[in-house]
């Protein structure tokens, strides 16, 4: 059974040398021969077992770095973008504070607010929130003010529950009217119902938009309480640049959301440009579209 063993032991080794590629020692009878050269099988496998853990140790090492590496990579990254990000908002800061020293201004009228529904208020407070959005990104923004914003009164509270981080928005609220801050020959005020067009901004001017959502029919509020106040009036050139679309419901309007109107007038002030601005903050159901539409 020993001898038996042995061959069988013998028979491994040469096979597993073989698939190593590591030439056996010649065997003979001789037990004695056989057993040294089991010997030296038994030690060439541990040096080749050594050496595949040394290798396997390299493996996870080279891995481990590699993960190492990708985390400090997406780290840096991550900070560069929020690097990237406080820039941005510094950057905007600073365009606010240059408006708010230099102009132009553009006041929301909140005296009008309490003709409209609770559900009316609430589109006005959303329509403040993208409006101020707008004007954050924009390159050339507006300074803003909201002017009889009234606390406790229901578009004070709806602005505060709808617009998240609305007490820091950098723009100016106050309880007063624009009449009490501002001359009078500076104010326009800005109405779909005005006879005079709108042929440029200047940053000298305060321009007013009155607050009413589209849903409001108060036909020429806005314009009677203009005439009331004694103020110069004007309207965007909504129908000197644009022309009447054919559609289903014979529906044209002049009428624009108050983000709309801005959106008008921050890609003008931008550009320079009418049909650009009109392109911008003219929506196609409104019913008018630039005469190039048509074709």
């Amino acid at each position: 059974m020993e001898g038996g063993g042995g061959c069988s032991e013998e028979a491994i080794v040469c096979e597993t040398l073989r698939l190593l590629r590591i030439e056996p020692v010649a065997v003979g009878p001789g037990a004695e021969r056989a057993s040294g050269a089991a010997q030296g099988s038994r030690n060439v496998l541990r040096k080749q077992r050594r050496w595949e853990r040394v290798l396997a140790a390299k493996r996870r090492k080279r891995q481990q770095e590699r993960e190492r590496s990708r985390a400090r990579r997406a780290e840096g990254a991550g900070a560069g973008s929020r690097g990237g990000g406080r820039a941005a908002a510094a950057l905007a800061r600073e365009r606010l504070l240059e408006a708010r020293a230099s102009g132009p201004r553009l006041c929301v009228d909140l005296g009008v607010a309490e003709c409209m529904s609770e559900k009316e208020t609430s589109r006005l407070a959303s329509q403040i929130r993208r409006l101020y959005g707008a004007n954050r990104r924009a390159k050339k923004p507006f300074w803003l003010c909201l002017t009889e914003f009234v606390a406790g009164s229901l578009i004070y509270e709806e602005c505060f529950r709808m617009n998240d981080g609305f007490s820091n928005y950098l723009m100016d609220t106050t309880q007063e009217s624009y009449l009490d801050l501002f001359p009078l020959d500076k104010i326009v005020y800005l109405t779909p119902d005005s006879e005079n067009v709108l042929e440029d901004i200047d940053p000298n001017k305060v321009y007013v938009l009155g607050g009413l959502v589209d849903e409001s029919i108060h036909k020429k509020l806005t314009l009677q309480r203009a005439h009331e106040q004694s103020l110069q009036t004007a309207r965007l050139p909504i129908r000197e640049y644009m022309v009447k679309a054919i559609n289903s419901r014979n529906y044209h309007s002049e009428t624009l959301a108050i983000n709309q109107v801005f959106d008008v007038l921050s890609t003008y002030y931008e550009t320079r440009s009418w049909p650009a601005a009109l392109k911008a903050g003219v929506s196609s159901g409104k019913g008018y579209v630039l005469p190039d539409a048509m074709k």
